[in-house]
């Protein structure tokens, strides 16, 4: 009896000793890069390939560069300042004053609330291999996070092979895409929905929504897989189902911006019109503040898009001066209007016109020339001011901060004229070498009317998945909630009636 117990423990303890040796020795998936770099189709990378290591077992592992590491860090933090304090802030001087807390309650509270669902799960379904639509669950719970084999941290792909930054920093930096991407929906329904329903809603949304448009639009195998030409068709189609049209979306033209944009107005229809809206003045209670979120939106689009390179590099340069020069032509396009249309320029407008040059530079940061970016910062001007007037007007919806006149309109004219200007007869980088020799594309053969219809596909089909999702998730959380405070609470204010709290003592 003791020689088989004997047996048996020892039969335990190897095979539970192997498991672990096998789980230990088992390189990490390290999940894709965020945005593609100038001419690359709107990619992300995921870890340096498996296959790749394998062909080459004497070739030491990548080590992150310091300034990469740094520089991404940095970048993390600067699109923090956007959310909170900038877009609150933008938010809540927008509103009426009995509902600017609240306002800035759902901005920060929607932020963590996704900013933990990210690490849960979300990181994983949009950043690990698995199917076209969604990722996998191998990064559940951030497990996997630790290599044990190297015993370090895992790394992350860039956009050029051999190079790698922690993983965890990748992860952090795309937490922050996906939390104010949820925080731009609240503007479309402000002073008026509950505050529970707006957090149920969110779950329902960026589980849906951003995590498997993130997955579609970003989610590639990595520069290191393509080691060979024979591997190029499978690595392919591992990819997200936009990333394999070719659509470029440097930092989230389609992911953040028109994907929120489309859930703001689905929620502003549903949610309904605000008591008294076309009848009573519903005027901002301090363009103050407006223009301070503002500054701090433009100062923290800088980690955003010129981060969305993943290196501290020429494309992270680019990204860097088409956000500050687009913005800059996109101010100057609205004021303009406004005075041919109205006889005067506002700082409404002033700080409208930048958000939208913004939004309109995300996807053709590091995509277009210096040029391109002019146009389509001053295109989005005019473009976005017709959307906040003519356009809403149109659509009969309270979108309270006009989420989809800045960030559907800006979004979608961007996206499109990315395709334009990324072309080199138009002064963009075009199709990279690292694309032409992973056989994506062939750099002579770059057309400008197939790249715009690539690029409006891309648009339709996030329009299209992000309408659906919203509608379904409003109308379950309506079903079950209520979306809406009742007429009493609306009229007192959400600061008040929700919070039990106000943003002014007087």
């Amino acid at each position: 009896m003791k020689k088989i117990l004997l047996s048996l423990t020892l039969g335990l303890s190897l095979f539970f000793g192997g498991a672990v040796m096998a789980q230990t020795a088992a390189p990490a998936p390290a999940p894709a890069a965020s945005e593609a770099k100038a001419a690359e189709p709107a990619a992300t990378a995921s870890a340096a390939a498996p296959a790749a290591a394998a062909t080459n077992l004497a070739t030491a592992a990548p080590v992150p560069n310091k300034g990469d590491t740094a520089w991404m860090m940095v970048s993390t933090m600067l699109v923090i300042l956007m959310t909170v304090p900038g877009l609150a802030l933008f938010y809540g001087g927008l509103v009426r004053s009995k509902n600017m807390l609240s306002v800035l309650m759902q901005v920060m509270v929607t932020f963590s609330l996704i900013v933990v669902l990210w690490f849960l799960y979300g990181y994983s379904l949009a950043f690990t291999e698995g199917g076209r639509f969604f990722g996998g669950f191998d990064r559940l719970f951030m497990k996997g996070i630790w290599d044990n084999a190297a015993g370090t941290f895992a790394n992350a792909a860039t956009f050029s092979k051999g190079v790698v930054i922690p993983e965890i920093v990748f992860a952090a930096f795309q937490a922050t895409f996906a939390g104010i991407t949820g925080c731009l929906i609240v503007g479309a329904f402000a002073e008026r929905m509950k505050f529970s329903a707006v957090i149920a809603f969110m779950v329902l949304w960026f589980t849906f929504s951003y995590a498997p448009i993130a997955h579609m639009v970003w989610f590639w195998m990595g520069p290191d897989a393509y080691a060979t030409k024979d591997v190029v068709d499978a690595m392919n189609a591992k990819a997200g189902y936009i990333w394999q049209t070719g659509a470029l979306d440097f930092a989230g033209g389609t992911v953040v911006h028109i994907n929120a944009a489309v859930a703001g107005l689905v929620g502003a229809f549903m949610v309904g019109k605000r008591i008294g809206y076309g009848k009573e003045a519903m005027a901002p209670h301090s363009l103050t503040l407006t223009m301070v979120g503002a500054s701090l939106l433009w100062v923290g689009w800088f980690g955003f898009n010129a981060g969305s390179a993943l290196e501290a590099n020429g494309f992270a340069a680019l990204a860097f001066i088409n956000t500050l020069g687009a913005t800059a032509a996109a101010v100057l396009a609205w004021c303009v209007g406004e005075a041919l249309m109205r006889g005067k320029a506002s700082m409404l407008g002033a700080a409208s016109g930048a958000v939208a040059g913004l939004v309109a530079i995300t996807p053709a940061a590091g995509n277009v020339g210096i040029g391109g970016a002019l146009v389509i910062g001053a295109v989005a001007g005019f473009a976005c001011m017709w959307g906040v007037s003519a356009l809403k007007k149109m659509l009969g919806a309270d979108d309270s901060l006009d989420v989809f006149g800045v960030h559907g309109v800006g979004g979608i004219v961007g996206a499109l004229l990315t395709g334009v200007f990324n072309s080199p007869a138009l002064g963009g980088p075009g199709y990279v070498a690292d694309w032409v020799t992973a056989g994506m594309v062939t750099a002579a053969d770059y057309s400008i009317a197939a790249q715009v219809w690539v690029q409006f596909k891309a648009v339709l089909v996030t329009i299209v998945w992000s309408g659906v999702v919203s509608f379904i998730a409003f109308k379950l959380v309506d079903m079950t909630i209520g979306l809406r405070v009742s007429e009493e609470d609306e009229r007192e204010g959400l600061d008040i009636s929700a919070h039990g709290e106000t943003a002014y003592n007087r």
